[in-house]
């Protein structure tokens, strides 16, 4: 099939004490480990896009720090059920303290029902792209990982 259609997400990295946000979720029948974020919607920009996300997700009001990645290699989508070409774009953001969303320290601690999904904190330095569902994620680990060595 020819890929004729995108696929924008966006993406926030919310950092506290060295360690980043991430996101494990039950989709599509699988467990899956990401970014806080999600789809870009007709009619809406990236930034708001991200606001909107944290909302839904975390209730947490956001504000952007700075834009940090968007894909610039060609990448297919390896989940959805038609085939696209996946754009993801992420941002350093940040949320006043003290955080009010619930946490966990276990991968995956959620039961497998579609939609479920939980929070946890990860060392930057002991980020592993392993641990990650998507080749962009897997990718944007090692990014982020340089980002925090030369900080």
């Amino acid at each position: 099939m020819a890929i004729n259609q995108f696929n924008i997400r966006v993406y926030g990295f919310l950092i506290d004490d060295d360690c980043v946000l991430v996101t494990d979720e039950f989709r599509l029948g699988i467990y899956m480990t990401k970014f806080p974020g999600g789809g870009l919607q007709f009619g809406e920009g990236t930034i708001e896009c991200l606001k909107r996300e944290f909302i839904e997700e975390l209730d947490t009001p956001i504000e952007i720090i700075s834009h940090f990645y968007t894909t610039d290699f060609y990448q297919p989508t390896t989940l959805l059920p038609s085939d696209m070409q996946l754009f993801n774009i992420y941002y350093l953001v940040m949320a006043r303290k003290p955080f009010l969303f619930r946490t966990t320290g276990v991968k995956n601690d959620i039961p497998p029902v579609d939609g479920a999904q939980c929070f946890r904190w990860v060392r930057i330095d002991q980020l592993n792209a392993g641990d990650f569902t998507f080749p962009i994620d897997k990718f944007i680990v090692g990014e982020l990982m340089k980002w925090r060595k030369e900080k």
